[in-house]
């Protein structure tokens, strides 16, 4: 969502241009897929992290572009609003001590934009949804200056004809109304590549689903939206309601949201592809001049950026990627189940925790999706995003009985998850004391039942009983978090008591 693109007017021609090049497009996929054209296997992983700023109160800082404008790095770009920034780590191959070296690398990028931001009075929170937010810090005025968002913005309104309405029933309930889809910049999440091969990227993509509900489970870390407390990971629903296109009436008609778990296993990349666009009607009709079915007869690789760009508008939380590096076309599963943070240390044993998972799940001889009907994955999903690591998930029985049984999800965890993790990361040639100390975090998680979403629930009550009201005790909150996020000791560590500040100092709201 980075690229910058531009618009000088959509019209019907345009979009039933759009329409013509994007079945074009597909259809080269086809002939790339079917005449084996893709890069050969490489094991390798990236990662992204979307991340908050915020002032010394623990507040939103609407300044990205000032922070960016300091940072001075390709590493850092924006994201969809003001308050948000995103970081990339360079591509890795998933082996040795990879794990320890993208540590290192957050860390040390990390610190850095936190010095520069520092210099206009702002912090980098790493955090799934920043929890002194509010909905008058999200308007179409808080958007980063990018024609992309801009466009995007324009086309999701039209495309819905009515605001935009957030209405989730929690611990608390939220009631929300936008007319912009900014609110959607509230969610800032971990997205984890995998480039795989296409005779592998059903096994993948499917594996991914299975255990998505796992993943949100032990990690986590989005209890408060607009100062109400909702579910342990309130990203998913806030970001489906923000990017819901659907009237009701369309709802009521069943058709899909832009935002969704999917509803089937697949065979092949090219079934994502293509429901993409059965299902979902183009949001940025802007074409190149590229003619991809020309560029394969001549024996080039076509970069199918009609279709690229589509896809980025169908938000999938395991999402196909096609790509073109070095004139090579390859394929990458793109996981975006995950909140960002709490810490470094937190992410990568999230990181370790998946890749080793989905290697391993991907190669048993009786997959999981072929014993896991696709709704209860879905279900597990939905049940994990409200009960966080205190979730009972559905998941298949071993041995010869079959069937699906309820699970405590630390049980499944520790129990049957974690050593296939392990054995997933020595598939990959990982070192052994760095599965270990990663994949430990996740471990004692498990057993303390403690992650970001825990913390900031127990942390936020510690702060009322100090005498605070509703919105200083979430200020405090998220300072301390700040505060514990920069020290780098994973969460399931954090003490939640400590010495808050008498009430009416902090906390008090004041313009970015």
């Amino acid at each position: 969502m980075g690229e910058k693109v531009a618009a000088d007017g959509i019209g019907l021609a345009d979009r039933e241009r759009y329409r013509r090049k994007l079945h074009r497009c597909l259809e080269g996929l086809a002939r790339l897929l079917k005449e084996k054209r893709f890069d050969r296997p490489k094991n390798l992983i990236g990662l992204e992290i979307e991340l908050n700023l915020a002032d010394a109160d623990g507040l939103p800082r609407m300044m990205n572009s000032q922070v960016l404008e300091r940072i001075a790095s390709r590493d850092f770009q924006t994201e969809l609003a003001q308050c948000n920034l995103e970081v990339n780590i360079l591509p890795h191959r998933l082996r040795g001590r990879v794990l320890d070296q993208l540590a290192e690398e957050l860390r040390t990028g990390l610190a850095y934009a936190d010095r520069q931001a520092g210099e206009v009075a702002a912090r980098i929170v790493m955090i799934g949804i920043l929890p002194t937010l509010n909905a008058a810090d999200l308007t179409t005025a808080s958007l980063s200056e990018i024609d992309r968002y801009a466009l995007l913005n324009d086309q999701m309104r039209a495309a819905r004809g009515e605001d935009f309405a957030i209405d989730i029933q929690g611990i608390e309930r939220l009631v929300s109304r936008s007319s912009s889809i900014a609110p959607e910049a509230a969610c800032t999440s971990v997205q984890l590549h995998l480039q795989v091969t296409p005779g592998r990227f059903a096994a993948v993509w499917n594996a991914a689903q299975a255990i998505a509900a796992v993943q949100v489970a032990v990690g986590a870390n989005s209890p408060f939206v607009f100062g109400r407390e909702l579910w342990r990971e309130s990203r998913p629903p806030v970001f489906q309601q923000a990017t819901d296109t659907r009237a009701p009436e369309l709802k009521a008609q069943g058709v899909r949201p832009r935002t969704w778990f999917g509803e089937r296993w697949v065979d092949s990349a090219y079934d994502l592809f293509e429901e993409n666009l059965r299902y979902f009607p183009p949001l940025l009709p802007i074409y190149g001049p590229q003619e991809p079915l020309r560029v394969l007869d001549e024996g080039g690789v076509p970069d199918l950026a009609e279709l690229v760009l589509h896809n980025g508008t169908v938000y999938r939380w395991n999402r196909p990627v096609y790509a073109v590096a070095d004139g090579v076309a390859h394929l990458r599963v793109e996981n975006r189940v995950l909140p960002a943070g709490p810490t470094v240390a937190d992410v990568i044993a999230n990181t370790a925790f998946y890749y080793g998972l989905v290697r391993a799940l991907a190669e048993e001889p009786r997959p999981v999706w072929s014993r896991l009907p696709f709704a209860t994955a879905a279900e597990n999903f939905d049940t994990a995003c409200r009960h966080g690591i205190d979730a009972t998930l559905n998941w298949p029985r071993s041995g010869r009985g079959g069937g699906v049984a309820e699970i405590p999800v630390v049980r499944l965890v520790r129990q049957e998850l974690l050593p296939l993790a392990a054995a997933g990361l020595d598939a990959w040639g990982v070192e052994p004391a760095d599965r270990d100390h990663y994949l430990g975090i996740i471990e004692e998680r498990c057993a303390r039942r403690a992650n970001g979403a825990s913390w900031q629930a127990a942390a936020y009550r510690h702060a009322l009983r100090q005498g605070l009201d509703r919105e200083a005790a979430l200020a405090a909150m998220t300072r301390r978090y700040s505060e514990l996020m920069h020290t780098g000791e994973p969460v399931h560590t954090w003490p939640v008591t400590w010495a808050v500040a008498e009430p009416g100092v902090p906390g008090v709201r004041r313009s970015a």
